[in-house]
Formats: C-alpha cells, sequence, structure tokens
C-alpha cells in the first residue's frame, strides 16, 4: 500500500517582495534556508473532471525531495490525506483503487502541468527540529486539454511538520497578516489553476438552489448518501477506522428513502437500485459484523474472573477475529473492484440526473414525507406489539429484530425529512435511535450467542474444555433477557413518536 501521511498547510497570496520575515515567531528559534528546488507536476483527471469536483488531485511530479506520484483526499480546510508512491511511468495499482469509485470506466488523462520554482525555509526550535516548512512558490500552470490556457501566480504555502502543534499555524499567520500577507482564495494549486485556465467559465457544482418540493428534498438526501458512498470508498480500501461500518449505513439510509418515499420516486425503477444496495450492504456487512462481534467477545471476557476462564478462549476468539477479517477484507476489495459495484455507482449518479419522480414529488413537502415517516412508525409499531406478545425464543428473537429494521427506516425517513418537518423530525430521529440501539443490543446478543456455541463446538472437538463459552453465553441469554424486560417501558415512553407531524 502506498505510504501515507496527514497534510496540514495553509497557503497565501504573496506579493513581489517575497517572504516577510519569520523571526520572533513564538517557538521559532531560527529560521533556516533550505534553497530552491525546481518542481514539475503533471496532475491527472477524467475528461469532466470528476476528482476535481471531489477535491481530490491526484498527480506525478519530479523534482524536489518527494518525487512521485501523490494523492490527495481532503479532510477539512487547510488538511489533506497525502499517499505516495515511487516515481513511475504509470499509475501505479494501490492508487488507481484509491480513485476508482470517481473515475470509473473514465481515462485518466493529464489536465494540467505545474511548474514550480520552491524557495524553501525550514522553522525550527531551539534543538534544531523542523516545527514547519514555509516555501515561496512561483508557479506556472499550463492547461493541457483542449482550448485551456496558461497562467502564473507567486503564493506562500506554510506546512506544519508531522506530529507538530497545528496552533504554530496560528502564530505564523499572525505575523504574516501583520506583513500584509492575506490567505489565498484558493484551496490548491490545481484548483486555482483549472478555474483561471478554464476556456468557459463552469457553473458551480451544487447550485440547484433551496428544496421547494418533496422531491427536491428527498433527492438532497439521496444525493448525500451517494457522496457519502463514494467518498468512503477510498477510506474502506485503507481499512479506515469505522469507514466499512459508514459506508454501510449510507447504502441503508439510502435503501431505506427508496423504499420509504415510495409516492415520491417510482419504485419500479427504485427497487432493483435498492436489491443493489442491499447486496453491498451484505458485502460490507461480512467485516462489519466481525467488528462488533470481537470487540463485544472480548469486553465480556475481560469481566470474567480469571479462574473461570478455562482453556485458550482469548486465544480463540483472536484467532477467530483475525482470519474472519483477513477472509473478508480480501473479498471486500474484489467487491469494489468489481463491475457489479461500479455499476451500482453508475446507476446511482443516473438515478439522480434523471429522477423516477412521481406526481406526490411536485407537491409541497411537509404533507407528502410526513405520510411518509408515519406509515414507516406504524410498521414499527405493529413490529414491538407482536414481539412484546410472543413467548421469549426465536419467534421473539426474530420479531425484535425486524422491529429493529424498521425502526432504523423510520430514523432514516425523518433524517431526510428534518429540513420540512422541522423538531418534531428531529426529536422522532431521537427516539428512533434510542429504540435501534436498544433492540441492536438484542441482536447483537443473539448473534453473539450463535458464535459462542459455534466457538464451543470448535474447542470441544480440540479436547479443550467449553465451560467458559457456556459462561459467556448464559450471560449474553440475561442481556437478551434484561432488553425484552425493558422494551415495553421504554416503548410506551415514544409510542406516540410522530406527533406534531
Amino acid at each position: 500500500m502506498a505510504d501515507s501521511k496527514r497534510e496540514i498547510e495553509r497557503k497565501y497570496e504573496s506579493e513581489d517582495s517575497g517572504l516577510p520575515d519569520l523571526t520572533g515567531v513564538a517557538g521559532v528559534a531560527a529560521v533556516v534556508d533550505k534553497g530552491v528546488a525546481h518542481l514539475d507536476a503533471t496532475y491527472y483527471d477524467t475528461i469532466d473532471e470528476r476528482l476535481a469536483a471531489s477535491s481530490v488531485t491526484l498527480r506525478r511530479r519530479t523534482g524536489g525531495s518527494d518525487a512521485g506520484w501523490h494523492l490527495k483526499f481532503p479532510i477539512a480546510p487547510g488538511v489533506r490525506d497525502e499517499l505516495s508512491a515511487p516515481l513511475s511511468d504509470t499509475l501505479p495499482d494501490d492508487l488507481a483503487g484509491l480513485v476508482r469509485s470517481r473515475v470509473r470506466g473514465g481515462e485518466l488523462l493529464p489536465v494540467v502541468r505545474l511548474r514550480c520554482e520552491r524557495d524553501v525555509r525550514h522553522l525550527v526550535d531551539a534543538d534544531g527540529a523542523l516545527l514547519a516548512e514555509v516555501a515561496v512558490d512561483a508557479v506556472l500552470a499550463e492547461r493541457l486539454t483542449a482550448g485551456g490556457g496558461e497562467t502564473q501566480w507567486t503564493e506562500i504555502e506554510v506546512e506544519l511538520a508531522d506530529g507538530g502543534d497545528p496552533a504554530l499555524l496560528d502564530k505564523v499567520e499572525k505575523k504574516l497578516r501583520k506583513a500584509g500577507v492575506r490567505p489565498s482564495e484558493s484551496a490548491s494549486k490545481l484548483a486555482r489553476a483549472l478555474a483561471e485556465t478554464a476556456p468557459v467559465k463552469k457553473r458551480p457544482s451544487g447550485s440547484a438552489g433551496k428544496p421547494v418540493t418533496a422531491g427536491d428534498h428527498v433527492l438532497v438526501y439521496v444525493r448525500t448518501q451517494r457522496d457519502a458512498i463514494v467518498e468512503l470508498d477510498p477510506a474502506v480500501r485503507r481499512d479506515a477506522e469505522d469507514s466499512v461500518h459508514s459506508m454501510r449505513v449510507a447504502t441503508r439510509r439510502l435503501r431505506s428513502t427508496f423504499k420509504s418515499f415510495g409516492d415520491v420516486l417510482d419504485r419500479e425503477v427504485t427497487d432493483p437500485v435498492g436489491d443493489e444496495l442491499k447486496w453491498l450492504a451484505g458485502e460490507l456487512g461480512l467485516d462489519r459484523d466481525r467488528e462488533v462481534l470481537a470487540e463485544r467477545l472480548t469486553t465480556a471476557l475481560d469481566e470474567v474472573p480469571d479462574e473461570l476462564v478455562r482453556g485458550p478462549v482469548p486465544e480463540r476468539i483472536r484467532s477467530w477475529s483475525s482470519a474472519e477479517h483477513r477472509g473478508a477484507r480480501g473479498h471486500l476489495l474484489g467487491v469494489l473492484d468489481s463491475r457489479r459495484y461500479l455499476a451500482l455507482l453508475d446507476t446511482l449518479d443516473a438515478l439522480i440526473a434523471d429522477p423516477p419522480l412521481l406526481k406526490a414529488a411536485g407537491k409541497k413537502p411537509r404533507k407528502v414525507i410526513a405520510k411518509a415517516v408515519k406509515k414507516d412508525f406504524r410498521k414499527v409499531t405493529a413490529l414491538v406489539q407482536q414481539a412484546r406478545e410472543l413467548e421469549p425464543g426465536t419467534d421473539r428473537d426474530v420479531a425484535i429484530h425486524e422491529a429493529r429494521k424498521k425502526t432504523k427506516r423510520t430514523r432514516y425517513a425523518a433524517e431526510a425529512g428534518r429540513p420540512a418537518l422541522g423538531k418534531p423530525a428531529k426529536s422522532l430521529v431521537k427516539s428512533m435511535k434510542a429504540l435501534q440501539n436498544l433492540l441492536g443490543e438484542h441482536q447483537d446478543s443473539v448473534m453473539a450467542r450463535q458464535t459462542l456455541r459455534e466457538m464451543s463446538a470448535v474447542a470441544h472437538a480440540a479436547g479443550e474444555s467449553a465451560f467458559t463459552y457456556g459462561l459467556l453465553h448464559e450471560r449474553e441469554e440475561q442481556r437478551a433477557t434484561r432488553v425484552e424486560a425493558e422494551l415495553p417501558g421504554f416503548w410506551d415512553g415514544i409510542k406516540d413518536g410522530t406527533a406534531g407531524l
């Protein structure tokens, strides 16, 4: 996998006077001249600039100390994750995979060439340790696609050293502002180059205007979830913390939205898309479910006194978790590179570009959206009542699980409706989230008990004691019983959850 680092930097407009004197910045003992570097970078994108639209940059650069391929993802203003790979003639496979959710079947082409004369200074502390790198960049930008032009400018770039204190950037900026230097209006060199060399001024993306109709509101939510899936793809490939879970939630939100708002978006069109989203959520769940169970079982085992841990139980849990993770991760990476997944992303784009709107989509949002939310809530009510009437056992477990799924759908529908419905929807989201967590605790117990039975069988076959697995199983059963006992009172507190919609 490519090398990764968190890049924290700020850019400033620079006059011909160059870099102001930065001596005297608190914590900076010296400003060390590191000389001038000549950098030559070619930036790649699709012909319709899909990467630039997401503020993602991909370049091949020669010159300087970090020649090679660089891929940058925005995290926050002035903060990006940079992945790098050694210089080569073609884009490395690792980096190609990380832009696949955006590029898909498109061809990556050279779009901009940036040549930069970089005058570098190091800000160091009393021990000579690097605090930040300051550079004055004289840039010449050339658009490489048809109809483009050239532009040039000079800017100051201040990049925090790895592990540095971001407060230093505030101190440097204060010094720069006193010297008349102002922050750059462009987020990156590429963004400025594209803007200043574009043959025709483009309409800004996301300029659809304020939502007015029911269809507008639903499509805003649909678009948000589509964007989340695309943007989380690289994080899932990199195995970033919580990325799989977040991507799975986005797929579920999207699928639930199609089901909840069938009066707005034609389900003859959206149901097949929902089936593909269900498939994707299932593939993502292979690893997510393991993560949840491994954490639950490890925590539960930590609560067991040492004398009651019979046999290599911790080792078996770790071995199970590791083996499941390796297998699931390799499978998931294959899914993200599959034609089926990329076709799903294309289908979502097409659906958003030309949505299958029904008559209700053109109506005022409050009545239409409230009707859909109430319908989902009634389904939750029926399933909770059914679960309460059933005897403890498999049938009740299934009913509680179904109630949890409908609770999530109601929550997502209320989320989509919050801009139109206001505080009542916000309150319903809160109560549905709480109910979802309660019912989720029950389902996690069901899954944990199943896994413990499987582990117990493996341990028994290996001649090991199954005592501890049985103990953990009993404790999980008690957890489920407590949830079942708590559910009636909990539900009675929120059963009028759609009041005010």
